[in-house]
């Protein structure tokens, strides 16, 4: 079923999400002068906190997917329709696109030094392998989507807890992967600054690794935990 009121959320949450976070990693990365632990634990509750904010707004209204890697299992497990799922993808990555601008707008020198926030590839810590960039973000992709089925779409999860316990997954995933991958696991997340910066390198990684380890949680968390529960409901 179209659901446009679903879209404009899914794109209004992304944006919160790709203004809130590149945003920090802004201001704090030109406070601290680089990237040190106070600087990766602010961008980490920033993003953390924003999606935990973004899914008790949104969460009634689209589920709160804000996310490629999260709508394309929600896709393969049809717990949504093949033509919303294209419409959600299509507003987040809007929602990322105008985030990124208005970040541009509002601080183009401070914000081009970062590239407006996008992942910049695996970094020195991994000896730049493209091999190990790819795993972190595909294992800590599985987790994400493992938690969001989990909390959110299982029958018998603890009601309101969802949007704290995936924004606190999120938060978790960047304070120990920023800097290591720069922590996107998400196609939207990474694909907004990107446009808007121009830097491409290592994007397809951001979008394959993603996807894959989503598809894989996705179908694990359905097929042995959230269908037995909807049959016993």
């Amino acid at each position: 079923m179209v659901n446009p009121r679903a879209y404009l959320a899914e794109a209004i949450a992304t944006y919160g999400l790709v203004f809130f976070g590149p945003l920090s990693v802004i201001v704090v990365i030109s406070f601290e002068g680089g990237l040190t632990t106070l600087a990766v634990l602010f961008i980490a509750l920033a993003h953390g906190g924003a999606i935990a904010l973004m899914i008790y707004a949104f969460g009634h209204v689209s589920g709160a997917h804000i996310n490629p890697a999260v709508t394309i299992p929600m896709m393969i497990t049809r717990k949504i329709g093949i033509v919303d799922g294209i419409g959600y993808i299509i507003s987040q990555l809007i929602g990322a696109v105008a985030a990124a601008a208005t970040l541009k707008a509002i601080l183009p020198d401070l914000g081009a030094k970062v590239f407006f926030g996008v992942q910049r590839g695996p970094s020195d810590l991994l000896n730049k392998s493209v091999e190990s960039g790819f795993a972190i973000e595909a294992v800590l992709t599985f987790f994400l989507v493992l938690v969001i089925f989990m909390t959110a779409v299982h029958k018998k999860a603890s009601p309101g807890w969802h949007g704290f316990t995936i924004g606190g997954m999120i938060f978790l995933i960047h304070l120990v992967a920023i800097p290591l991958t720069g922590a996107s696991v998400n196609p939207a997340r990474t694909f907004g600054p990107a446009l808007i910066s121009g830097f491409w390198e290592f994007h397809w990684m951001y979008w394959a690794a993603p996807i894959l380890g989503g598809i894989i949680a996705g179908l694990i968390m359905n097929y042995v935990y959230v269908n037995k529960a909807e049959k016993e409901a």
